[in-house]
């Protein structure tokens, strides 16, 4: 039964404490069980004048609890407790005494696990599905079951109404001005890259030749290779894909590289870097496939604008979609095409992908491209981004505390998007940490599996949070923290 909190305990707080004194508050009492799951809040106003401080201050207290997945706030409805009620693990505080971490740092207890919970699937790659508004999720699948029937077949570009949407949303999110003609849906990244593959092969008469990060997104690798093209690995750096070792290759067809978040390492190529792949490419008739996974989570710096917002030459095809912002269940994507002038040596390769889509026939289905059109045109998506920004931003930080403080562990990728990678300087392969992981209940990915060539990747493991409360992330780190020093 769920219950209703009236009132929660007046917290004796100065002023520059007061959102951390009303989110500890909520915490211990979640902890000891006076708040149980579901139970409902006061509304913002109510609590405010409880305490006698701002609303403002318990808005953002219970925004910092929202990120940190003690509590679920909902647009117009009250916040509801999500943490269940688990008994706090006795002992040390991760490792160091509870007087050595400065008050405002501090983390709450971690929570046991019960002893029967289903493995917790840390993997990269899941975003936080859950974190929708039901009334606009329902509202959107509610629009699409309105649509009247046809008796027709889909147009294999995808609908227009989509695809204006995107165009309007690449403007406003990624900077750069596109148009729906140059818009195309595709049944997610892997099916967009195979689709790109699958034109060269039959303008060019031969296996394509496809320059690829290493390490870097195995799944798109094995899509150019199924579609008949050849990969060569090119070594990442902290500034994103190595220019000159591209250069050095000798002639390839296509160059994917994902720029403003490089998977899994998480580099950023800078601007100058940009400029001169895109020199290279125009000069050479390469066609640049930029792969713009999770750019909509920057977490650390400006927004980095996105490559096809640089390109002048019409040499990029730009590929994005809904897998890390919604659900990857949906299986959409889209491709957005260059602008490309007649005489273009990419212009005969933007007119095969044309073909190829239109030949393969549609992919993604009507029901789903009228639901995110929906989410798109009525800002519920941009509603939902403010939202699971602000979740992953606390789960980021959490990591960089928790590792920060443990020599011999280093959290890497965290600029931006839904994973860590966190390395280490013993002797422990990322299978051994992975493999203790597991023994734990928490399932990871190895860093060495994202490369293509032996010895391109050192030890390590990468972990997604995007879809981890704060509870499950803590113990995912008590459990990583712990496997390290046994392997070690």
């Amino acid at each position: 039964m769920v219950r209703c909190v009236d009132q929660i305990e007046v917290i004796a707080v100065d002023q520059s404490g007061k959102t951390a004194g009303v989110v500890s508050r909520v915490r211990n009492m979640v902890q000891d069980g006076t708040l149980r799951e579901g139970d409902a809040l006061p509304s913002t106003r109510a609590l405010a004048a409880e305490l006698g401080v701002a609303r403002g201050t318990v808005v953002a207290a219970y925004e910092q609890l929202d990120g940190e997945g003690w509590i679920r706030t909902r647009h117009g409805a009250v916040a509801r407790v999500t943490a269940p009620v688990v008994r706090a693990v006795p002992g040390a505080e991760h490792g160091r005494a509870a007087a050595d971490v400065p008050a405002a740092a501090h983390p709450p207890p971690t929570p046991a696990a019960p002893a029967d919970a289903p493995p917790v699937d840390c993997r990269p790659g899941i975003p936080a599905v859950t974190a929708i508004s039901p009334r606009d999720w329902r509202a959107a699948w509610r629009a699409a079951a309105a649509a009247p029937l046809r008796n027709a077949t889909s147009d294999p570009l995808g609908l227009p109404d989509l695809r204006a949407q995107v165009v309007a949303q690449l403007g406003l999110s990624r900077g750069f001005e596109t148009s729906t003609d140059r818009v195309l849906l595709t049944a997610g990244t892997s099916e967009a890259l195979s689709l790109v593959t699958e034109a060269l092969r039959v303008h060019l008469g031969r296996s394509p030749v496809v320059a690829v990060e290493d390490p870097g997104y195995r799944t798109g690798q094995r899509a150019v290779v199924s579609a008949g093209g050849t990969v060569v690995g090119v070594p990442v750096g902290e500034d994103g894909l190595d220019l000159d070792a591209l250069e050095a290759i000798g002639p390839v067809d296509v160059v994917l590289v994902a720029p403003t978040h490089q998977y899994p390492l998480g580099s950023v190529m800078p601007v100058a870097r940009r400029r001169r792949l895109l020199a290279w490419a125009a000069a050479t008739g390469t066609l640049v496939v930029e792969d713009d996974y999770d750019s909509e989570f920057r977490h650390r710096g400006a927004p980095v604008p996105a490559l096809a917002a640089l390109d002048v030459e019409g040499v990029v095809l730009h590929v994005g979609g809904f897998s890390k912002t919604l659900d990857p269940r949906l299986r959409c994507s889209y491709v957005v095409l260059p602008g490309v002038a007649s005489g273009s040596l990419v212009a005969p390769v933007v007119a095969a992908v044309v073909s190829a889509r239109r030949a393969r026939g549609p992919v993604v289905a009507e029901p789903v491209q009228l639901a995110l059109a929906h989410l798109l045109r009525t800002g519920a998506m941009r509603r939902h981004l403010g939202r699971v920004r602000r979740d992953y931003a606390h789960r980021r930080a959490r990591i960089a505390t928790r590792l920060g403080d443990v020599a011999g562990l280093e959290a890497r990728a965290l600029t931006g998007g839904l994973h860590a990678v966190v390395v280490w300087s013993g002797p422990a392969t990322g299978a051994e940490v992975a493999r203790t992981m597991a023994d734990a209940g928490f399932l990871v990915s190895t860093l060495e599996e994202y490369g293509l060539t032996q010895g391109s990747t050192r030890a390590g493991v990468v972990l997604g949070y995007g879809a981890l409360t704060l509870p499950e992330l803590d113990r995912a780190l008590d459990a990583l923290i712990t496997a390290v020093r046994v392997d070690a």
